[in-house]
C-alpha cells in the first residue's frame, strides 16, 4: 500500500522523454508474424508495370505505326488487284454533267497513255453504266460509275458500296443548299473516302485561278478538313489523280464491312409463267465486304428481303490485263466489251434444311389469352357507342370537319389517334374535346387535296403551344375525367417508382421477337465461320428467289442495284430505337406517329415512330413533337439490325432531311411513359390550405384522383383533402402557402407503345418545292 501511493514524477508533453532500451538488435519471429497478421510477402510483382523505358516506349511506337501500316496496306490489297474486286468510285458532280463525262474521258486517255506495267490499259462499260477500267501501270482496276443526279436514293445506294466518292467541280461551283443536303447525307450513312477534283479552270484567266481555288476549297473543307482539292486539266493532271485513288487510304464503314454486297454488272429476271407475279432475279457483280452464304437471306435495296437459290462463279468479264486468244467488241458508248466462251461453275446450292427462313413474325397463338364472352350489358354499351356518321358542309375538307365537333378522344387501343383519312368523319360519345392528346393515325401523311396549308399551320400552332404549356391538357366538360384518363396513373416519382415491363403489353408484342443478350449474340454471330460460303473478290452470279415482277418493272436503267447479305435474325421484328437529332435546315413540325422514311445501315423503310427522351433509368418520357434541339429516341416496330448502324431520316415523298442519329438498341422492354399535366387555379387561399377550381368539374372525379400528389409551378406540393360541393371545387392542403398568380398541377402516366406501321415500300423522293418553304416562313411570321 505504501508503494502504490507513492509520488512519482510524470514529466509533461514539453519536457524531454527518452527512448526504452530495445532487449536484442532484432524482432523475434513471433513478433513479426503477428505484424506481418498472416500477409506472405510476394516473391515476384505480378502486377503488369506501365512504366516503360525510353527505349521500350520508342519500340512500342514503331509497332503500333508499323501495325497500322500493315492494315492500310491489307485494305489497298483487297481492292483493284488482279483477284480482287476493281476499286468502285462513285463520280458525283457538283455542276454539270458535261464536266463530269469530260473528266472521265481524261481519265481513261491518261490510262491509256502510261508506259509501263504488263499489257496495255483497257476500258470497258456494261449495260449499268459502270465504265471499267485497267492501269497495268499501277496493276489497279478501277470501276467509275456516275448515278442520277436527279435521284437521291441512287445517289445513297452507290454510296453506300463505293470505296471511293469523287465530287468533280467546276469553277462556278458554290456551296448551295443542295450540295450542303447531298454532304449531310452522305455524311449521315458513313463517307468512304472523298476526293474533290475540279475541271474547266484552263478557260479561266491566270489572275482568277488562284482565288477561284480557294473559293473551291471552302465547298467542303469544313466537311471534310483532311481532304486535298485535285487539278484535271490534263494528261499529267489525271495520272495523278489515279495515283491517288489507287495508293490512297481507303476508310471502312463498318456495318457494310461486317456483311456481303455487291452492285449489280449484269441483271436478268426469269419467271415461270407470263401470268406468274414473281421470278428468279440473276445479278452478276463482284462480291465485296464478308463471305457469303446460299443459305442466308439477301437483302434487295429498293425491295424487300428474299432468299438465294444458287451462286455461280463467272468468269471476270474486267480482267486487269487482257489475255490472248480474247477478243473485244464494241459495247455502250463506243468503248470495248470483252468476250468470252467460258463456262460457268455452280459454287453452291441452297440446303432446305439449312436454309434460313423468310418468316419475320411470331404467329401468337389466339389460345394464350384468357377471354371471356360479354354480358348482355357490355354488348348493349358497345352498340351505343358505336361511331356514328356525319354529314360535312359542303367544301369542307376531313381536316375541317375537326372545326364543327370538337370531342374527339384517343383510342385506348392504339394510343392517341384521329381518324382523318376516312371519308366520312366518325365521332364516338365516350371521345373527348383534347386535341393536343391526339395523335395522328397510319394514313395521314397522305397528301390532302384540300387544308393541307392549313392543317401545317395548326400543327406549327400545337406545337409551340406544346413548349409554352409542356403536356398540359384541359379537362372535358361533358365527359367526367376517371372515364377520360381512365388508363392513367400517378407516380410518386417518375425516376424512382417502379412501372413492369410486361403489364398491359398490346397484342402486337406477341407478334415480335424478343433477345436476352443480343450482343452476345451478335458476337457469336460475326465468329461463326462457314466452310462453304463464298469468298469476296470473286465475280459471281446470284440467284434471287421469289422475287416480285414489279420491281423489273419499276427499275429504271442507269440507277444502281444492290444486293446485301444479311446476318441471321435479322429478317426478325422487333422494337427497334434510334438516337435522332434534328438537322440544322430542318424546321417542319413533326409530330409522334407522323410516318417518315429511314435509312438504317442498308435498310430503307418507312415507319411511324413516336419519340421519347433520351436519359438514363428504367422509364423514358413521351415526346409530343421533334425537338428543335437535341437529342430524341425514334421507337418503332422494325427488322432487327445489329449494330454499330447510321440513321438517316426523311419526309416520305420529298427530299427533305429531318434528322440523322444511330442505331440505338432492339429492346422491346424499354419504357416509354406519356404525361398529362392537369391544371387548375387557386379560388381561394389560406395559411396552407386553399380551394382550387377548374381541375375537375364534378365530385366523384375528385374523389377518383384524391390520392395523386399536387404540385404548382412556383415549387409548391400538396394533396387533396376533400371535394367542396358538386361543381369541381376541392379543398387542397400545400407545405406552404400558395400565391394568387400561381397554378396547381397534376401528374398523370401511361405507357406508350408504337404502332405496327411498318413498310418496306418507300415513296420515290421528290424536290422540295418553293412553295412550300414560302409557306412555312408565312406560317411562322402569322403566329408570331
Amino acid at each position: 500500500m505504501a508503494e502504490d501511493s507513492e509520488h512519482r514524477h510524470r514529466p509533461g508533453a514539453m519536457k524531454q522523454q527518452n527512448k526504452g532500451h530495445k532487449h536484442g538488435r532484432h524482432r523475434t519471429k513471433g513478433q513479426i508474424d503477428r505484424d506481418n497478421q498472416g500477409r506472405v510477402n510476394v516473391k515476384t510483382i505480378s502486377k503488369k508495370s506501365t512504366q516503360y523505358k525510353k527505349a521500350e516506349r520508342r519500340n512500342l511506337a514503331q509497332q503500333i505505326r508499323k501495325q497500322k501500316r500493315d492494315e492500310a496496306l491489307n485494305k489497298k490489297r483487297q481492292r483493284g488487284g488482279v483477284s480482287t474486286p476493281p476499286l468502285f468510285v462513285v463520280v458525283i458532280p457538283l455542276c454539270g454533267e458535261e464536266h463530269s463525262q469530260n473528266a472521265l474521258e481524261l481519265l481513261q486517255t491518261a490510262a491509256a497513255e502510261m508506259e509501263g506495267g504488263e499489257g496495255q490499259s483497257t476500258a470497258s462499260q456494261n449495260e449499268q453504266g459502270i465504265l471499267h477500267l485497267s492501269v497495268p501501270r499501277f496493276r489497279k482496276r478501277i470501276s467509275f460509275y456516275t448515278p442520277p443526279a436527279e435521284s437521291l436514293h441512287a445517289v445513297l445506294d452507290a454510296a453506300k458500296v463505293a470505296d471511293n466518292v469523287m465530287f468533280i467541280m467546276s469553277p462556278h461551283t458554290e456551296l448551295d443548299e443542295r450540295t450542303e443536303f447531298l454532304f449531310s447525307c452522305l455524311m449521315g450513312q458513313g463517307m468512304p473516302s472523298a476526293t474533290f477534283v475540279y475541271h474547266g479552270m484552263a478557260t479561266l484567266p491566270v489572275k482568277k485561278v488562284a482565288d477561284t481555288k480557294k473559293a473551291l476549297q471552302k465547298v467542303f473543307e469544313n466537311r471534310f478538313p483532311d481532304a486535298k482539292l485535285h487539278a484535271l486539266d490534263k494528261t499529267q493532271d489525271a495520272q495523278v489523280v489515279l495515283r491517288h485513288l489507287t495508293d490512297g487510304k481507303l476508310k471502312s464503314v463498318h456495318y457494310r464491312e461486317k456483311r456481303p454486297h455487291l452492285v449489280a454488272e449484269n441483271i436478268s429476271f426469269e419467271a415461270e409463267s407470263a401470268e406468274a407475279t414473281v421470278g428468279t432475279m440473276k445479278v452478276s457483280g463482284y462480291l465485296r465486304g464478308a463471305a457469303m452464304s446460299v443459305n442466308r437471306l439477301v437483302y434487295l435495296v429498293g425491295g424487300d428481303t428474299y432468299q438465294l437459290l444458287q451462286i455461280d462463279s463467272v468468269p471476270d468479264p474486267h480482267p486487269l490485263v487482257l489475255k490472248p486468244g480474247k477478243q473485244r467488241t464494241h459495247g455502250k458508248g463506243g468503248v470495248d466489251v470483252e468476250m468470252d466462251d467460258t463456262s460457268v461453275t455452280v459454287l453452291a446450292k441452297a440446303d432446305p434444311q439449312k436454309q434460313e427462313s423468310l418468316q419475320s413474325e411470331v404467329e401468337p397463338d389466339p389460345m394464350e389469352g384468357e377471354q371471356t364472352w360479354p354480358t348482355e350489358e357490355e354488348l348493349a354499351e358497345a352498340e351505343n357507342n358505336l361511331p356514328r356518321k356525319k354529314k360535312l358542309p359542303k367544301g369542307f375538307s376531313e381536316y375541317q370537319s375537326a372545326w364543327i365537333v370538337s370531342d374527339d378522344e384517343e383510342d385506348d387501343n392504339s394510343g392517341d389517334d384521329e381518324d382523318e383519312d376516312m371519308a366520312p368523319v366518325e365521332q364516338s360519345e365516350s371521345e373527348s374535346s383534347e386535341e393536343d392528346e391526339d395523335d395522328e393515325e397510319e394514313g395521314y401523311e397522305a397528301m390532302m387535296t384540300e387544308g393541307e396549308d392549313t392543317d401545317k399551320l395548326e400543327k406549327m400552332k400545337d406545337e409551340r403551344q406544346h413548349v409554352m404549356f409542356p403536356d398540359e391538357v384541359d379537362t372535358p366538360h361533358d365527359l367526367p375525367a376517371r372515364e377520360r384518363f381512365a388508363r392513367y396513373r400517378g407516380l410518386q416519382s417518375f425516376r424512382t417508382s417502379p412501372w413492369h415491363k410486361d403489364e398491359e403489353l398490346p397484342p402486337d408484342y406477341a407478334r415480335i421477337y424478343r433477345f436476352s443478350n443480343l450482343k452476345l449474340l451478335q458476337k457469336e454471330i460475326l465468329k461463326r465461320e462457314d466452310p462453304d460460303a463464298v469468298q469476296p473478290g470473286q465475280y459471281i452470279t446470284v440467284h434471287v428467289a421469289n422475287v416480285p415482277k414489279s420491281f423489273m418493272e419499276n427499275y429504271k436503267p442507269g440507277e444502281p442495284v444492290v444486293l446485301f447479305g444479311m446476318l441471321p435474325y435479322e429478317q426478325c421484328m422487333s422494337v427497334i430505337h434510334f438516337v435522332i437529332r434534328r438537322t440544322a435546315g430542318f424546321t417542319q413540325t413533326i409530330r409522334s406517329k407522323d410516318r417518315l422514311v429511314f435509312q438504317v445501315g442498308y435498310r430503307r423503310f418507312s415507319a411511324c415512330p413516336i419519340f421519347s427522351q433520351h436519359t438514363s433509368g428504367d422509364k423514358q418520357k413521351f415526346e409530343r413533337y421533334l425537338p428543335q434541339e437535341g437529342a430524341v429516341v425514334a421507337t418503332m416496330f422494325a427488322p432487327i439490325m445489329f449494330g454499330p448502324a447510321p440513321v438517316l431520316v426523311f419526309t416520305p415523298g420529298q427530299d427533305q432531311l429531318v434528322a440523322t442519329g444511330s442505331l440505338l438498341s432492339d429492346n422491346p422492354d424499354r419504357i416509354i411513359i406519356k404525361r398529362v399535366v392537369l391544371s387548375g387555379a387557386p379560388f381561394k387561399i389560406n395559411k396552407r390550405t386553399a380551394t382550387i377550381r377548374f381541375m375537375f368539374f364534378n365530385r366523384d372525379d375528385i374523389l377518383w384522383f384524391k390520392k395523386i400528389e399536387l404540385r404548382t409551378k412556383w415549387g409548391r406540393r400538396g394533396r387533396i383533402l376533400e371535394p367542396l360541393g358538386t361543381h369541381g371545387h376541392m379543398k387542397c392542403y400545400f407545405n406552404t402557402q400558395l400565391k394568387s398568380q400561381d397554378t396547381v398541377l397534376m401528374n398523370l402516366y401511361k405507357r406508350q407503345f408504337p404502332k405496327w406501321t411498318y413498310s418496306p415500300s418507300v415513296p420515290t423522293p421528290m424536290p422540295l418545292s418553293r412553295a412550300d418553304e414560302e409557306l412555312e416562313g408565312a406560317a411562322y411570321q402569322m403566329f408570331d
